[in-house]
């Protein structure tokens, strides 16, 4: 008898486990990029243990679950304005030369110093959320799940192949039937259908990423396309996201009195981003579909 779908899939949560705890120690020591390593970990285990659901009790996954979306929002308000505060510094410099030292100094502390603190505020959330109970309780959790998640007996008895084959059929078909809809939807309703389209195919991804032991080549291509999708509208979001910040600080500036003619020019650069992301958007999707490089 092969491998079971039980087994592959301690496997798979084994190495989710490790890439959350091994970011730990980096996140309390606040080192380069680990707000990002530990949030990415915190939601591969959220989707793998949503993709692969059926192999598991339903009650322990669930409240495992609720857990792991709590350190993930806490993690993302530290990792967003860490985001915008590096995407700022690099459209300001872009702009730097046409800007009087007065102006860039004010939209600086505006846009950059703010997100910095926000970042610091964050992270200083973070470290407490790490001393305390509840983070431990999870930790002492996904330790045992390592090795002993709570499996259904039954069904993870099943061949490896035949049920990750299905998942990821399942999730690649979700995503395609989000992509299908997005022509239908009205201007208004798009921004967040493709929003919705992004979160399905990184979804898809780790499910490709935990099956790649188990389905080969077959789960990395899928792979890789399910991630240059998920990219490509992750670049159109953060943009998307971008812009409106800076008009909300342009926003503030004008009722302070202060000039606002660089927050609109920053604000049409983000806009002439997201739009060139859109323009990539049909061929990742028509890539997914088809397996072809475009």
């Amino acid at each position: 008898m092969g491998v079971t779908a039980g087994t592959a899939l301690i496997t798979a949560l084994g190495d989710d486990v490790d890439r959350l705890t091994a970011a730990e120690p980096d996140v309390r020591a606040d080192a380069d990029d680990s707000v990002h390593q530990m949030r990415v970990a915190t939601r591969r285990l959220r989707s793998v243990l949503r993709s692969y659901k059926t192999l598991l009790q339903r009650d322990p996954v669930t409240a495992a679950n609720i857990e792991l979306k709590w350190l993930a929002d806490l993690l993302g308000v530290a990792r967003d304005a860490e985001v915008r505060a590096d995407r700022f510094v690099t459209l300001l410099d872009e702009q730097a030369a046409d800007l009087s030292t007065d102006d860039l100094a004010t939209a600086t502390a505006r846009l950059v110093t703010a997100e910095r603190a926000r970042y610091e505020s964050a992270h200083a959330d973070i470290l407490t959320a790490l001393d305390a109970d509840r983070y431990r309780a999870l930790h002492d959790l996904l330790i045992r799940w390592r090795t002993a998640p709570p499996l259904r007996s039954s069904r993870a008895a099943a061949p490896a192949a035949g049920f990750f084959g299905f998942v990821l059929h399942r999730d690649q078909e979700r995503v395609e039937a989000l992509i299908r809809t997005e022509p239908t939807v009205s201007p208004a309703d798009r921004v967040e259908l493709l929003h919705d389209i992004r979160k399905s195919a990184k979804r898809l991804r780790y499910s490709c990423e935990a099956a790649e032991g188990v389905l080969g080549e077959q789960a990395t291509a899928l792979g890789s396309r399910a991630k240059r999708l998920q990219t490509v509208l992750g670049d159109h979001r953060d943009a998307v996201e971008s812009r409106e910040a800076i008009l909300e600080r342009a926003a503030a500036a004008e009722a302070a009195g202060e000039p606002t003619e660089i927050y609109h020019r920053l604000a049409a650069v983000e806009q002439s981003a997201a739009d060139r992301e859109l323009d990539r958007y049909p061929v990742a999707a028509r890539a997914l579909s088809t397996g072809k490089p475009q």
